[in-house]
């Protein structure tokens, strides 16, 4: 993977970690995610006239994954809702790239190299490892704790389904698409659409949410398009389980991000689980 590659989907990893703590700091996280898709949405549409339309073979699989999209969005505002962020995120984002490593070869018939396979290992172990060490030692030990663990396991869990289903749809349908910029532009102007249709009971308050906290559909739109949009223009130029592990060095970003301005505590055990994530970098990039 050449060196452009790797620092473009780094910062698509920084990107993510943002726009997640954007929505985990908001008291609603149905209503966060909602922005957040809706401002990317509303960020792309004026954007289409300019950019080149997607080849007609790739559209069927721009719609899966603009449905797979809304499920996310929904899950991703469960796990935060009954989790931290330093909980659910590892969860969701260290699960999706196992998946996906081993769908990639029989779906898109990608075979990764032991270095790659070793850096996947690593990343996804560390991540593993993170959330376990913070499940382990995360509040007060109470019933009402733990059944607020389980169940942001549980949608983390889910979430990192859905996120590996539509990691491999992209894979495929960007390639197929011919343009990178025109396919996720109209991604998200399709979740968008799909997301705003399956929350209609909650369009009365959306409004004043939306004044309440004018950074999240701002940033966070701009901050989820430019992060996905990056990361689906490297799987037109390496393997789709590669890119998706190294995007999830994001966890790095998001452990900073919540210790420095969520107030969550990074226990001296996380570091062995972050040190196991940069080595997994470090051997992907050297593994080209």
């Amino acid at each position: 993977m050449e060196g452009s590659v790797v620092t473009v989907v780094l910062l698509a990893a920084l990107l993510h970690a943002s726009w997640n703590a954007l929505v985990k700091a908001g008291p609603d996280k149905y209503l966060g995610t909602l922005l957040v898709a809706c401002g990317a949405g509303l960020v792309s549409l004026p954007l289409l006239p300019w950019v080149a339309t997607p080849h007609a073979d790739s559209w069927p699989w721009l719609a899966a994954s603009a449905c797979c999209q809304v499920v996310y969005y929904r899950l991703l505002a469960a796990a935060y809702r009954h989790g931290d962020m330093s909980q659910a995120y590892p969860l969701m984002r260290g699960a999706a790239p196992l998946l996906v490593a081993l769908a990639s070869v029989p779906l898109l018939g990608e075979r990764l190299h032991l270095r790659q396979d070793l850096a996947v290992m690593l990343i996804c172990g560390g991540v593993l490892t993170l959330t376990i060490l913070r499940g382990a030692g995360a509040g007060a030990d109470t019933a009402a704790n733990r059944d607020a663990r389980r169940r942001a396991t549980v949608y983390a869990l889910l979430n990192a389904a859905v996120i590996a289903a539509y990691t491999m749809l992209d894979g495929a349908g960007v390639r197929r698409s011919g343009t990178a910029a025109g396919y996720t532009m109209w991604l998200f102007v399709l979740t968008a659409a799909l997301l705003l249709l399956c929350s209609t009971s909650r369009w009365a308050e959306l409004p004043a949410y939306a004044r309440r906290h004018v950074g999240v559909p701002l940033l966070g739109g701009i901050g989820t398009l430019a992060s996905y949009g990056l990361a689906l223009w490297a799987m037109t130029l390496a393997p789709v389980a590669a890119v998706a592990a190294l995007r999830e060095t994001s966890i790095l970003f998001a452990a900073l991000i919540a210790a420095l301005f969520l107030g969550e505590r990074l226990a001296p055990g996380r570091i062995v689980a972050i040190s196991l994530i940069a080595c997994g970098a470090i051997v992907m990039r050297l593994g080209w």
